[in-house]
Parts: C-alpha cells; sequence; structure tokens
C-alpha cells in the first residue's frame, strides 16, 4: 500500500512511502481488538473505591433489644444493614483491575486497528518536524494546516520531538506518542492516526515480530 507523504503545511511533498501489509493491511481480528481495549480501560481503573461494612462502622454494639417477646425480627447490633446508618452489604473494596494478555495477541491487536484506520483512509504520513521551542500555537497551526484542528487526532513521532509532545499536551483532542507508544485504544480513538517518516520503520519492525 503506498501513502502520499506530507509536509507540515499539509501540502504533498511528491514522495510516497510504501506500508506493510503484514501491519497496515491485515484482515483485524475484533476480538483481539476487543481484549486490548479492555484490559487498556481496565489499567486506567484506580481501583481505590471503598465502601463502610458492619465491621467499619462506629457504633455499639450491644444487642440492642431482647432476643424474643418483641413479636418483631430478632436484632444483635445497631450496626446491622438491616438498619438506617448500617453498615454496607458486599459493599466494593479496594482491587486491581489489570489482567494480563498474550504479546502476540497484543502486537495482532495493534495491527488491526492499524489496518482499520489505513483501510479507512484515517492514516497519514508526514515528513519529521520539530519545534525550537514548546509552543501550543505552533501545534495548533499544524492541526489547521491538516485540517485536525475539529477532530481527535493521534501522532506518532521521533524520540527526539520532545517539543512536539510538550506543545501538544494542553489539547483534548490531539495525542502525541512515540513509535513505542501505541496502543489500539489510542489508534481506534482518533479519527485520523498521523506517523513521521522515521516512524513507520520501527513500528513495522516492532509489529513484524
Amino acid at each position: 500500500m503506498e501513502v502520499a507523504v506530507l509536509n507540515i503545511t499539509g501540502k504533498d511533498t511528491g514522495r510516497k512511502v510504501e506500508l506493510s501489509n503484514e501491519v497496515f493491511g491485515i484482515e483485524p481480528n475484533d476480538h483481539a481488538i476487543y481484549l486490548d481495549v479492555k484490559q487498556y480501560l481496565a489499567n486506567q481503573r484506580q481501583g481505590t473505591h471503598k465502601a463502610k461494612e458492619r465491621a467499619d462502622i462506629a457504633g455499639s454494639t450491644r444487642k440492642i433489644k431482647k432476643q424474643k417477646g418483641t413479636g418483631t425480627a430478632r436484632a444483635g447490633s445497631i450496626k446491622s444493614p438491616v438498619f438506617r446508618g448500617g453498615g454496607r452489604v458486599f459493599g466494593p473494596r479496594p482491587r486491581n483491575y489489570s489482567f494480563k494478555l498474550n504479546k502476540n495477541l497484543k502486537r495482532l491487536a495493534r495491527k488491526s486497528a492499524l489496518s482499520i484506520q489505513a483501510k479507512d483512509n484515517n492514516l497519514v504520513v508526514i515528513e519529521d518536524f520539530n519545534f525550537e521551542a514548546p509552543k501550543t500555537k505552533e501545534f495548533i497551526n499544524v492541526l489547521k494546516a491538516l485540517e485536525l484542528d475539529t477532530k481527535k487526532s493521534l501522532f506518532v513521532l521521533g524520540e527526539e520531538s520532545k517539543n512536539v509532545y510538550l506543545s501538544s499536551r494542553n489539547l483534548k483532542k490531539s495525542k502525541v506518542v512515540g513509535a513505542s507508544g501505541i496502543n489500539t485504544y489510542s489508534v481506534l480513538n482518533a479519527n485520523k492516526v498521523i506517523i513521521t517518516e522515521s516512524c513507520l520503520e520501527g513500528i513495522e519492525s516492532n509489529l513484524s515480530k
């Protein structure tokens, strides 16, 4: 698959690059995508939720009424869940939601996500670029030139593009990652995926293993 190379002004440079069919042209595996996205979202959860159960409630433990003869149900403690102010039954406890996935499955999921974006013409290859200093305004100008200022975008840049990364941090709809930072969720969540020329080889070598 051949893709035209653009510059940061959105104009065609007249050059084209060949995308590997092993990475950008496979038949997407929906189940692999589902599992990888599920793991990514699970890893974002803090898992610090906690409800007070009867052992955590402050209160007397004396028996509040006699066992028999009242005509009502038996009751042993005011901290019982059946009373107002009592503990919660089976409330949430702190837990870790993360789970492991096979490396080959994660690699397949990322290749599937990139293939979907390539098939839908949502993949853009641009020349390598960097800023002399971190400036959000310069990054916004790049987005406008590529007609991405109102869309969600994922930029995959070289490791030396630190100023570009710093320039994009205040923008909610744009995300900048390195070639090793690609994940299935970010690829599919973007309306456009923009990859620099220098990153293509690294992406293809990482995902073709």
